[in-house]
């Protein structure tokens, strides 16, 4: 697949409804999570002409440098990602990402200059949305935990809604499967 084909004419729903397909063909057959991630990024950036659209990965420190009895939760690490650079590490449980990492569930904000201690790392930033995905366990009893987030960036306030949160989930849990 060379590009993208999302008509501009289309209302939100239907250019996801145009969209789902192709990004589910370019990950049929790879297993490789960067490359993934890679083409998720652009299709969406192209297919729905968000600002900024990425990954943060989860990164978890190998030994614990603190003597406290609560190990780190390590952070988030800048992945694929289109549109202008952005903030390279991002602390658990700070900004947008580290509080749906944390918090472990979609979060959709309308301004995120009302939201407190947001992370602004393009100030051409309105609105955002950050759904959390999971590795899923290896064995049976196992909790999944949060492998990283994909962040969407609009320079329009208020651009994400519950419709961007269903197709968007759709396509982690295709990632994820």
């Amino acid at each position: 697949m060379e590009s993208i084909q999302v008509s501009p004419s289309l209302g939100k729903k239907e250019a996801y409804e145009a969209l789902l397909p192709q990004i589910f063909a370019l990950l049929e057959g790879e297993s490789d999570l960067i490359a993934n991630l890679a083409n998720i990024a652009a299709a969406l950036k192209q297919g729905m002409g968000f600002f900024w659209v990425g990954f943060y990965l989860v990164k978890t420190p190998l030994f614990a440098k603190s003597k406290s009895p609560t190990p780190s939760q390590g952070e988030l690490v800048l992945g694929p990602f289109q549109g202008p650079v952005a903030c390279t590490r991002i602390p658990h449980g700070k900004g947008v990402c580290g509080q749906a990492w944390a918090q472990e569930k979609v979060l959709i904000v309308p301004d995120v200059d009302q939201f407190p201690g947001h992370i602004a790392c393009s100030s051409a930033s309105k609105s955002e949305i950050v759904l959390p995905f999971y590795l899923q366990p290896d064995f049976e009893g196992e909790t999944r935990k949060v492998m990283g987030v994909l962040d969407a960036d609009s320079d329009r306030l208020a651009a994400f809604d519950a419709i961007d949160e269903l197709y968007l989930t759709r396509i982690l849990a295709r990632l994820c499967k």
